[in-house]
């Protein structure tokens, strides 16, 4: 760099020689006050970190209590009766549905309408005062492994305490080991209770709402940033038209990846397969345009990439923590419920592993098909909307 001299102290022409907390502070407030005009960025900076506290802190429970059990009760006499109270008293169970027959009671838990099927025998309080040590059975949907953990644990101190108040007196001697009666629990769909068995269905969910939303949202951004959007305008292509372009590359990647986690859970980690594979499929077809129409809308709203990637976080992190797919569904409160239902991953999770470990048909899977179709429609609709907006 040339220098000069200056009373016989060269100087250098460029850069200041000291530092100046004067230029650090006038380049804070430049760079504080263009970080305050990009609104979208700095509510995200905001939004997200409160959003994983309301989350984390209120919709969060590993504990779930009152799930819903189907009772099929063919005793009316007062073990049984006492029996039944006890079972509610433990806070897990939440008698929903009253069933004729064991065989109704299953069709429940395939549904995934209750989490547990208890049936108590017919002659259930005469064995009891014989000490004979009578069976109840307890089907339990095993296809989360958390949700149900605890309340089966209950159930190991239920015969011990379930008919203390009835053995008195007389029958006094039926108190001691062995237990006055056996409680059976059944884990359907998942016996061992193995983790992986709920954890790679609902991969396929979360890398599908991850990648589509985050690759379809990055897309019309990308266009607005290269300056290639004048071009596109320019064309006779209709707005419905360059969604369906925009969106079709992305659903062969979504297949792709699919096509992947498919064959990871069937050499790796030996996932069941027990329903149809084609109907799988076009489930997926369906949960992944609902996602895609989600990346469109946030393409259409977002300046940038960066803003993209943040509405994709503020949409996925709800997806993940209020769907089931980390902590019991039914573990959570009320209102977060109400916000799970909204998210197409909630009802994919539940067709995903409905159709993968419990063998679902299509009749079986529409209670969760129309809510995603409905999802579909909507998110749709706003992003063809937002994209003529964006035109004009």
């Amino acid at each position: 760099m040339p220098e000069c001299e200056h009373e016989g102290v060269p100087v250098s022409r460029g850069r200041p020689a000291r530092l100046s907390a004067a230029r650090t502070l006038a380049v804070f407030i430049k760079e504080f006050q263009q970080m305050l005009r990009d609104r979208l960025t700095f509510a995200m900076a905001i939004g997200i970190p409160v959003l994983q506290l309301v989350l984390f802190g209120y919709a969060i429970n590993t504990d779930p209590k009152g799930l819903p059990t189907a009772l099929v009760v063919h005793d009316t006499g007062p073990m049984a009766r006492r029996f039944v109270a006890a079972l509610q008293n433990t806070g897990y169970f939440k008698v929903t549905h009253q069933a004729a027959s064991e065989s109704e009671g299953e069709a429940l838990l395939e549904t995934g309408e209750v989490q547990f099927m208890v049936a108590v025998p017919a002659d259930f309080s005469r064995r009891v005062l014989r000490g004979e040590r009578p069976a109840v059975l307890v089907a339990a949907d095993a296809t989360d492994p958390s949700a149900s953990a605890n309340a089966i644990a209950a159930l190991g101190q239920l015969a011990n305490q379930a008919l203390a108040p009835e053995l008195t007196g007389p029958l006094r001697a039926l108190q001691p080991a062995p237990q006055p009666f056996e409680v059976r629990i059944h884990r359907r769909y998942n016996p061992e209770g193995l983790s992986r068995y709920n954890i790679v269905p609902g991969l396929i969910g979360t890398i599908l709402t991850m990648t589509m939303v985050m690759l379809t949202g990055l897309a019309m951004t990308r266009e607005r940033e290269r300056g290639t959007m004048e071009n596109l305008l320019a064309t006779p292509v209709r707005p419905f038209e360059v969604m369906v372009g925009k969106i079709a590359p992305y659903i062969v990647i979504g297949y792709v990846q699919l096509g992947v986690i498919l064959l990871a859970a069937w050499l790796l980690f030996e996932v069941p397969m027990v329903g149809s594979l084609a109907l799988l499929l076009a489930m997926i077809g369906v949960f992944m345009l609902a996602n895609l129409a989600v990346g469109f809308t946030f393409s259409t709203l977002a300046r940038n990439q960066l803003q993209a990637v943040q509405m994709t976080f503020f949409f996925f992190l709800p997806s993940i923590l209020l769907s089931g797919f980390m902590f019991p569904f039914r573990g959570m409160p009320r209102w977060a419920q109400v916000l799970g239902e909204v998210l197409p991953l909630t009802h994919f999770l539940r067709i995903v592993r409905g159709i993968m470990l419990k063998g679902n048909d299509a009749l079986q899977t529409l209670p969760e098909l129309w809510p995603m179709l409905l999802f579909l429609t909507v998110a749709g609709a706003v992003a063809l909307k937002r994209y003529k907006q964006t035109l004009d």
